[in-house]
């Protein structure tokens, strides 16, 4: 079976994009191969993990905003991940919204992770939003990204229980940790029952 290419947005940090690549190194990413990390942030740390990894990682200028593209840094973007003609596009940390004209480009491809059980706590501060609220379990989700802001296909969920001696901090360590474990998981299921090519 051909290995189906994945390419990596992300805006930060990128613990994510390292559980991905620990789990390639490690022969848990089923037939997933990491072609290239993108980052619309050109001091991301996301970037030094092509290094580690010796996977391509660049940045691509957005545009101007914020939270979004504006036309021409869609068209790189668009540009870049179908030069890598990937199977899978996965937003590990990408801070930005996506429209219709860069979903369409990559139709049911591109996939999300978000801290929470969706559809509960979705947006910003999810974990943030679990804790104030008081809730007794809350976790992550791996989800389809469609225009309609973490509200896509739900691909597979992890929980997490709040303890009674959990502080805000403890529960983002158990969060981040669950979504550790799940992101993988889901991009090796992805991976095998992909069309080959």
């Amino acid at each position: 079976m051909n290995p189906m290419r994945v390419v990596v947005l992300g805006s930060g940090r990128g613990s994510n994009a390292e559980a991905i690549l620990r789990a390639q190194q490690e022969g848990r990413l089923g037939s997933a191969r990491v072609a290239e990390i993108l980052s619309d942030r050109p001091d991301a740390r996301i970037l030094e993990l092509g290094g580690q990894f010796g996977v391509p990682a660049r940045f691509i200028d957005p545009g101007p905003f914020r939270t979004k593209f504006d036309e021409a840094g869609e068209a790189r973007y668009i540009a870049a991940i179908r030069a890598r003609a990937p199977g899978l596009v996965v937003l590990a940390g990408f801070m930005r919204i996506l429209k219709p004209p860069f979903l369409d480009a990559f139709p049911r491809m591109i996939i999300n992770l978000h801290p929470s059980l969706l559809p509960s706590f979705p947006g910003l501060d999810a974990i943030g939003q679990a804790w104030r609220r008081g809730v007794k379990i809350t976790g992550c989700t791996v989800h389809y990204v469609t225009s309609e802001v973490d509200g896509g296909p739900i691909l597979d969920q992890r929980a997490v229980n709040i303890e009674p001696g959990d502080t805000l901090e403890t529960l983002e360590a158990k969060v981040h940790a669950a979504e550790h474990a799940l992101l993988p998981g889901v991009i090796a299921r992805l991976s095998e029952s992909a069309p080959p090519g």
